[in-house]
């Protein structure tokens, strides 16, 4: 029907105002004029086109930019050092995409002077885990200073500030978050900073190299075996064998 067309056309694109939509189904032989498609988009309770592209959906951001679209957070460890039990803080980033993540830095206390340098690195031209992307989601931690926010805009990055209390905006860090703390993290206590960076380090190798991901048809982000071999079974261990990952010798 006429009336479904034009209001299919008008949500799956809205930046298309009523003489956009018109020409658009001239081109399928229907002739039809700017007040009768506005007259059916007022009652179906759809705004005119500047409106209607404002209030876009989230799912649709993310599918909109999925390339270009990084997400950041924080979690906390806690370890044992001469001084006792400590917490420190791990930040990471983590390109949507992909799934590949990037550990930016653990630190006891970070503060502004400490973001500003992850900000730098993180949008360097050469090698920085942002370059070439064009959007980072986060919470309103106060750690994500107006200085480091002002780093990432000069670098090409846009900073997307969600809602308070809404986790599920954040859902890609959120279940990074989950996988190292259940497999790896709260099985263990680190002692001391080392301890925990070496943890961190070879939960990334496992996590990039050797884990299946649902969220990615259960396939490796980046696997070093190809699959099908036919040599001896062997299996490779990490963290006291926390961390196993099974692969077949090439013939």
């Amino acid at each position: 029907e006429l009336r479904d067309l034009v209001i299919k056309m008008a949500k799956e694109n809205r930046s298309w105002g009523y003489t956009r939509i018109g020409g658009a189904l001239a081109n399928l032989g229907h002739e039809i004029g700017r007040g009768t498609i506005a007259e059916i988009l007022k009652q179906a309770g759809l705004e005119p086109a500047p409106e209607r592209e404002r209030k876009g959906t989230w799912a649709e951001f993310l599918k909109t930019h999925w390339e270009v679209l990084g997400a950041t957070d924080f979690f906390t460890v806690e370890l044992w050092n001469l001084g006792g039990l400590v917490r420190y803080h791990v930040l990471f980033v983590i390109r949507l995409s992909s799934r590949k993540v990037h550990i930016a830095g653990i630190i006891p206390e970070p503060d502004g002077k400490w973001m500003k340098q992850v900000g730098r690195n993180l949008t360097d031209c050469m090698d920085g885990f942002l370059a070439g992307y064009r959007y980072l989601i986060h919470d309103r931690s106060s750690l994500f200073t107006k200085e480091f926010l002002a780093i990432l805009q000069s670098g090409g990055v846009k900073s997307v500030r969600l809602p308070a209390r809404s986790p599920n905006l954040n859902a890609f860090a959120e279940r990074f978050v989950r996988s190292i703390k259940s497999e790896c993290l709260d099985r263990m206590i680190p002692i001391g900073e080392g301890s925990l960076r070496r943890a961190v380090d070879q939960f990334c190798e496992h996590y990039h190299r050797e884990r299946n991901h649902q969220g990615l048809e259960n396939k490796i982000i980046e696997p070093e075996f190809g699959s099908g071999e036919e040599g001896e079974v062997n299996c490779r261990e990490r963290l006291c064998s926390m961390l196993r990952y099974y692969y077949q010798d090439a013939i």
